[in-house]
């Protein structure tokens, strides 16, 4: 399989996950018979971006920088975010040789880049606005990035959250929206329910777009047909941000993880885009989605 809109030069949505690798997706996902180091490449044969949290945790070796660009196609985008010592360690403050080295580092993968992320803790409130600000102006200027953040104050329709929106306006940077509704939803019967809304934001969802590609990641229901309720809205959003021009992404998560490539496959479904990516379709229909 290829994605059919490897060949358009801007995808009407990229759809994807938060990991290209799993040890589960070996029985329902990824082709029989699939070695752990193809992993990504049969993953890029379905969805055409994926959420690079492995940047956030440690940096990756140059090996490993060349070997992702190798193994996707041309029309693929990651979404990595900055490493935790730049966004929760130093708040964005005084990190800007730490935020070249990682510049440098990932510069075989710039091109593949869709949208650079920059994910601040629960702690970081309107007081580090200034510092946003000013990390935000120090990245290159071809830099697509999305800023997602966790402090109640920007989420409560007050000061805080308008100059949050202005300075996110007027850096072109896009305002990633977390919706944990369905997760938060379930039933905490299970280990990975349990620690899912120990470790996921509880926040509203206010979709906004700030730039041309706003993010959503939508965190599951365990129970796949729970989730189409709070999918619907997202419907009629996703397709307006389209139709304005915009290349909205969506991330697809689960609790642990193991029914992402099927809950993705379902919802992807539901939107019946006008310039559908058939492989998604496809992979629907065949034995990688038997949890369908």
């Amino acid at each position: 399989m290829s994605l059919t809109l490897n060949h358009v030069s801007v995808p009407p949505l990229r759809l994807g996950l938060t990991q290209w690798s799993h040890p589960s997706w070996q029985h329902h996902f990824y082709p029989p018979g699939t070695k752990t180091a193809d992993r990504l490449a049969r993953y890029a044969e379905v969805f055409n971006t994926v959420e690079g949290n492995t940047t956030f945790y440690a940096s990756p070796s140059s090996s490993s920088v060349a070997n992702w660009a190798a193994a996707t196609p041309d029309a693929f985008r990651f979404t990595f975010k900055f490493p935790q010592t730049i966004t929760h360690q130093c708040q964005l403050r005084h990190a800007q040789t730490l935020t070249q080295d990682f510049i440098t580092l990932m510069a075989p993968l710039h091109e593949k880049v869709g949208q650079w992320t920059i994910q601040l803790p629960a702690r970081f409130g309107p007081e580090g606005l200034p510092a946003l600000a000013t990390f935000l102006q120090q990245l290159p200027a071809d830099f697509s990035v999305g800023v997602e953040v966790r402090h109640p104050a920007f989420f409560a329709k007050g000061d805080a959250e308008r100059q949050l929106n202005r300075l996110l306006l007027e850096q072109k940077a896009n305002r990633v929206i977390m919706d944990s509704r369905p997760v938060f939803a379930a039933k905490p019967d299970s280990p990975a329910i349990i620690d899912a809304q120990q470790k996921k934001p509880r926040v509203p969802v206010h979709a906004i777009a700030t730039h041309e590609a706003p993010m959503v990641r939508f965190i599951g229901h365990p129970t796949l047909d729970e989730n189409a309720a709070f999918f619907t809205p997202w419907i009629a959003k996703l397709q307006h941000w389209m139709n304005e021009g915009k290349t909205p992404y969506l991330m697809i998560h689960t609790s642990d993880n193991d029914q992402a490539p099927a809950l993705a496959a379902a919802l992807y479904q539901r939107l019946e885009l006008s310039t559908p990516l058939a492989s998604v379709q496809r992979a629907a229909q065949s034995q990688q989605f038997s949890l369908l």
